[in-house]
């Protein structure tokens, strides 16, 4: 990867007995309070810059040398990536300065360069400081310089492209919209479909509900989106009522008493609206570690039913190496299969304690030792399911000779013979709540990544 920072445009404001003796590659930003030593923050931790206490004067020398502070409290060095954001008291007077350090890191998104050709929409998801916007800025000159789209990014706060009426090399052909005001981003948001034609559309921190409203909107003009907004994890916008919309809006809906008797739940649930405008979700969990939703929807509606979510992690290693694996994402309620054994006195919690009740273990059998007898299940459905994912498993018709039964939820209650011989012979047993593909391919991927 190569970085492109100018640090030394954001030095030079500084007073000079602020050391620049340290590694810069690591630094994030530098803290400037009145009466305090100015502190740099760096991926490894802070670090005092200087023996010197803060005055009045050394705040009043940095805000001379740059711009005007935005209403946003916000100044960017002009051509250049970096933020100046300032702390007020109560008189309006800046009492302390936050110093932004912006990079251009080009090979920033190779780990997901596959997802930006299938051409769906992708929503970031991150905490404050992780890196979405250098992400985002990266994807705009991917799309615009080495996929020739047209691509329009629209800068709020001017930390994409830099604080200056010609954009920054970072975003490449990229165009950009400027906002006047935070509170005008939706409209900006539509008046770049309007007006000038994109194919692709980026937006940095998604906040509030018209914003969401204006990516429905876009999504539905049939333009690409790629946006962020703060969050941790998918989860997270599901409590979150003003971006609910970006993953298809929520709702609460009264089930009839044989529907929630059924389902095994509450008469009131929640439940996705709609289509989310974003096909792709992707969690920053740090700079070398993603979490991608391929499918938001569903994995919205198995959060929603409280149920596991199979999940993508792509992890980028020392030598650029890219690892791509399969995890299981387990919420803290009741699980979609459930082991059989105690199944009426027991509600399982999570995954720890499913795994407590198993005492077969198959982390290191081959799949071809694995015998599965099948209950109220038919084996041709189990054979499907086993064709796609491209493994073999082999089916007998002997109870005794299963290291594991499979069955159909509802009949297996009813069954206390086979239940009891399952208990005798130490078989655990497994139930899914309908008789489909999808359902089986989940439950044999959680069996063999135990």
């Amino acid at each position: 990867m190569i970085i492109d920072e100018d640090l030394d445009k954001l030095l030079e404001n500084l007073p000079f007995f602020i050391e620049e003796n340290f590694n810069k590659e690591k630094l994030i930003e530098i803290v400037i309070d009145l009466g305090r030593r100015p502190e740099a923050r760096f991926t490894t931790g802070p670090e005092y810059l200087s023996q010197k206490v803060v005055s009045w004067q050394d705040l009043d020398y940095i805000i001379k040398r740059i711009n005007n502070f935005s209403d946003d409290n916000r100044v960017g060095l002009e051509r250049t990536l970096h933020r100046i954001s300032c702390i007020r008291n109560r008189q309006s007077l800046i009492n302390g300065l936050t110093c932004r350090v912006g990079r251009a890191i080009f090979g920033a998104i190779n780990i997901i360069r596959d997802l930006l050709e299938s051409e769906q929409s992708i929503l970031i998801l991150g905490k404050p400081g992780i890196g979405k916007t250098t992400i985002i800025r990266e994807i705009a000159r991917v799309l615009s310089d080495e996929m020739e789209k047209i691509v329009v990014v629209i800068d709020t706060s001017n930390e994409i492209a830099g604080d200056s009426d010609i954009p920054h090399s970072g975003i490449g052909r990229a165009r950009r919209m400027q906002v006047s005001k935070t509170e005008f981003q939706y409209q900006v948001m539509i008046e770049a479909v309007e007006n000038h034609m994109p194919e692709v559309i980026i937006i940095d921190e998604i906040s509030t509900k018209l914003e969401t409203l204006a990516a429905c909107t876009i999504a539905e003009k049939g333009v690409q989106l790629v946006g962020t907004t703060h969050g941790n994890c998918l989860k997270n916008l599901i409590k979150n009522p003003p971006l609910s919309n970006l993953i298809g809006g929520i709702q609460y809906v009264t089930l009839s008493d044989d529907e929630a008797k059924q389902r095994g739940t509450q008469k009131t649930i929640l439940e996705r609206i709609g289509y989310s405008p974003f096909q792709l979700v992707i969690e920053i969990n740090d700079q070398n570690s993603w979490t991608i939703h391929e499918e938001v929807k569903k994995s919205i509606d198995l959060l929603l039913r409280e149920n596991c979510s199979i999940v993508q992690i792509r992890e980028s290693k020392i030598n650029e190496k890219i690892v791509i694996k399969y995890n299981r994402l387990p919420t803290n309620t009741d699980i979609l299969f459930q082991p059989f054994k105690d199944l009426n006195s027991i509600k399982f919690k999570n995954w720890e304690i499913v795994n407590k009740y198993n005492n077969l273990k198959f982390n290191n059998v081959k799949t071809n030792q694995i015998l599965i007898y099948t209950y109220s299940l038919s084996n041709n459905l189990m054979k499907e399911a086993v064709a796609k994912m491209g493994i073999k498993l082999i089916l007998t018709k002997e109870i005794k000779k299963a290291t594991l039964i499979i069955g159909f939820k509802k009949h297996l209650k009813q069954n206390f013979k086979l239940k009891k011989l399952a208990i005798q012979r130490n078989i655990p047993i497994y139930s899914v709540n309908r008789r489909s593909v999808f359902q089986i391919i989940k439950l044999i991927l959680f069996i063999l990544s135990k």
